[in-house]
């Protein structure tokens, strides 16, 4: 008799059992956190779950997807593949080209078959390809990932007056002194794929970055280079100097009497168009065109603004 009461004592203590509706209510105020926590705890228990866990994570690409900026011209998918491969199996993966020219825009996509490699790869997200310092982050997350815009305007640096024989590497390494480099490369013209004498490089620490500008060494290839905030070289611009006019401006007229000349057309005369962007990854912002009255073309060539230099 005592044992079938230590017995009903013993079912009427334990869990009884609840239905799924009555599991999604304990479980809907539950934060984040909490839910992963327990999730985490009963895969590791229980490895039916684990492998469910691992299905639904993985069924949608985007928890997989790496979007790599900062890529030379002269990258090809299939080196984009190689350098990412190490990390696992890639179920696709591609240098994004311009439909226009053909030509590499700077950067690309690479999905793996497993989140796991996902994970990986992200562990080190900066890599050098082709002499470049490429980064990638989830491409769900954007152009700066996690990242804070205020703590990334701390740690990306303009380098100014480079010489021309120097190279992405030869920039990665002389910066690297400070500290660990996350993204780098000397800025390079698309079409010559020659130096334009300037690069950025970010550092993955706002206290490394102020090393770099505070240290009074700052010989690159023989010059001496400007190290400062990129944020701060933002906005600048720099106007073409308008050659002086070899004739005299014709005084108006008298009501009634004919104006010489012509209207003078609202876009500029053909041959002096304005610099496209490159790219929306390279910093090649230009500003726009004046819109005060001017010359006509036969007089005196329409001044247009170059970008950042």
């Amino acid at each position: 008799m005592e044992d079938i009461k230590k017995r009903k004592l013993d079912n009427s203590e334990g869990i009884s059992p609840h239905s799924e509706e009555d599991l999604r209510a304990l479980l809907d105020p539950l934060a984040k956190p909490q839910l992963v926590d327990l999730l985490a705890k009963l895969g590791s228990q229980y490895p039916s779950i684990a492998e469910e866990i691992k299905g639904i994570a993985t069924a949608d690409p985007v928890h997989r997807k790496l979007f790599v900026r900062g890529l030379a011209w002269n990258t090809s998918s299939d080196t984009l593949c190689a350098a990412f491969s190490e990390h696992g199996e890639i179920e696709e993966g591609a240098v994004i080209y311009d439909k226009a020219s053909g030509k590499s825009r700077g950067y690309g996509f690479i999905t793996y078959k497993h989140m796991e490699s996902t994970h990986r790869a992200l562990r080190a997200p900066s890599k050098l390809i082709d002499g470049r310092m490429a980064v990638c982050n989830l491409a769900c997350e954007g152009l700066t990932g996690s990242t804070s815009s205020q703590d990334l305007t701390q740690r990306k640096l303009y380098i100014g007056g480079l010489s021309p024989n120097v190279t992405s590497e030869m920039l990665l390494h002389f910066f690297g002194r400070h500290g660990d480099i996350e993204e780098g490369s000397v800025a390079y013209d698309k079409d010559t794929n020659e130096s334009r004498g300037f690069g950025f490089v970010t550092f993955k620490t706002v206290e490394a970055a102020k090393k770099a500008i505070d240290d009074p060494q700052k010989t690159l290839g023989g010059r001496n280079v400007i190290v400062k905030l990129a944020d701060s070289h933002k906005g600048r611009t720099i106007q073409t100097q308008l050659p002086t006019p070899m004739f005299q401006m014709p005084l108006p007229l008298a009501p009634g009497y004919a104006q010489p000349g012509k209207a003078h057309p609202s876009t500029a005369p053909h041959g002096y168009g304005y610099p496209p962007a490159v790219g929306p990854y390279h910093d090649n912002t230009y500003s726009s065109p004046p819109t005060a009255p001017y010359p006509t073309q036969s007089q005196i060539p329409y001044p247009y603004y170059i970008g950042k230099q």
